[in-house]
């Protein structure tokens, strides 16, 4: 029974059934099934015990009519021998008649006129007790038998009496035929009138999970629909869409402080740095220096997430993917030994923000001149209708299992943070949403990053 614990609680069950839908129809039909199948039984077995009952009761009352008028046959006949007792409806033969004509044995039995005027059955036998002939002729198939020992005036005798099971046969025979093709339609008609009645229950459960799917950080202000049913799925949307409003209000709250943070940090942080440019060049100025510098890159760095994060409009028009990368990345400061190579396609135009996209690229640039051994390639070029942008070096790489995880925030793989002093683990994440921003994506690879972006975008 282990695929029928799977069918009811597993949400992967062993036979393959995958949605809450499916699952319900199965079951809902199953044990239908099983209950029709189980009633089917009964009433077969109930019906043919009660026919058949009502067989042997006919036989019975045959035998007990035949009793007051077997007392008078004169049973003088061999053992074994057998006589039928045959009674006519009037203007048809008597039974003496009948004995003589009809040619059947009937030796040693006395039958007299009264007795076949008032027993008008053929399927009456009176037989000496145990005689084996009765045997034989109850045990014929397709009757009801019934058996009773009566005194006749030369001695002990037994009538036999039996009743047709034809009906009976006849009657089960037209239930199945009932059965066979009306179970099979009644578990379609279950199992449709399921799958409907659960489809319309589980309809506002879709589009409350296709809302939730569609809401991202960005637009928080949107809410699931709530049915008007006034069920437990209309309480699940009214909780969701509470927690919505509880997920906005942090969510706008952490945006406003960290917008905050970042703007109100800027100003004396910029003042630090003059006064530390202005103070007399010492190995303990430098190094602040270096710090404040650090601070400054991390404060823009937050309040540029903050914007995006708020979702601000973009400034777009037409520009060009390669004059922006040759641009940025020759203003990266980077080591003597370090070469630039630029391999950029021209015209590869489409609409965005230089800002944003200048600061992308500056990001990945800076991250490349970072961990290369020798050379930076950036590379522009139109490909299926998409302009493709590449920052490569010689660097040691990304390990493919943290590709992804770069593009978290404040995150740092231990070879960067054993060469990289100054980075906060925030310029790979900003350029991942500046890309999708504009529609694209941007993806970690071997030996560098590569963005693509749709040109009718």
């Amino acid at each position: 029974m282990t695929w029928w614990r799977d069918l009811l609680t597993s949400g992967r069950p062993s036979v393959g059934l995958a949605s809450v839908r499916l699952r319900a129809t199965a079951a809902a039909t199953l044990v239908v099934a099983v209950a029709l199948g189980l009633a089917a039984v009964v009433l077969v077995l109930a019906l043919r015990g009660s026919l058949q009952s009502s067989a042997g009761a006919e036989a019975a009352r045959k035998a007990v009519a035949a009793a007051p008028y077997a007392q008078t046959v004169d049973l003088t006949a061999a053992l074994g021998q057998t006589a039928t007792v045959q009674a006519a409806t009037p203007g048809e033969p008597t039974a003496a008649e009948w004995a003589r004509t009809s040619g059947d044995p009937v030796a040693g039995v006395s039958v007299q006129p009264a007795l076949a005027l008032r027993i008008a059955d053929s399927d009456v036998m009176l037989t000496r007790e145990g005689a084996p002939a009765a045997t034989s002729w109850a045990q014929g198939g397709g009757f009801a038998v019934a058996r009773m020992p009566v005194s006749t005036s030369s001695g002990s005798a037994e009538i036999w009496a039996r009743a047709s099971l034809d009906g009976a046969d006849q009657a089960l025979t037209t239930l199945n035929s009932a059965l066979l093709p009306g179970v099979p339609a009644l578990l379609l008609v279950v199992a449709g009138m399921t799958w409907f009645s659960v489809g319309r229950t589980l309809a506002p459960v879709a589009a409350i999970r296709a809302k939730v799917a569609d809401i991202t950080a960005r637009d928080l202000h949107q809410r699931v629909p709530v049915p008007r049913s006034g069920d437990e799925i209309a309480a699940l949307a009214t909780t969701v869409n509470g927690t919505l409003d509880r997920l906005e209000t942090a969510v706008e709250t952490h945006k406003r402080f960290v917008a905050d943070a970042a703007h109100e940090l800027r100003s004396p942080i910029a003042t630090l740095r003059a006064r530390l440019e202005l103070a007399e060049p010492s190995e303990l100025t430098a190094e602040a220096l270096a710090d404040v510098e650090r601070l400054q890159s991390l404060a823009a760095d937050l309040l540029l997430l903050a914007k995006l994060d708020a979702g601000e409009p973009l400034r777009t028009g037409d520009l060009d993917l390669g004059q922006v990368a040759a641009e940025e990345s020759l203003r990266i400061k980077r080591r003597p030994e370090l070469r630039m190579e630029l391999d950029v396609e021209p015209d590869v135009v489409f609409q965005g923000s230089r800002a944003h996209l200048a600061r992308l690229v500056t990001n990945l640039v800076d991250n490349a001149v970072r961990h290369a051994a020798a050379v930076v390639r950036v590379r522009v070029r139109q490909e299926d209708g998409q302009a493709v942008l590449q920052v490569l070096d010689d660097g040691p790489g990304i390990p493919v299992g943290q590709r992804e995880a770069v593009f978290d925030r404040f995150t740092r793989l231990d070879e960067a943070r054993a060469r990289d002093v100054g980075g906060a683990g925030l310029g790979l994440p900003i350029a991942r949403d500046i890309a999708l921003l504009h529609g694209g994506m941007l993806l970690a690879e071997e030996g560098g990053f590569i963005a693509r972006f749709p040109l009718n975008h």
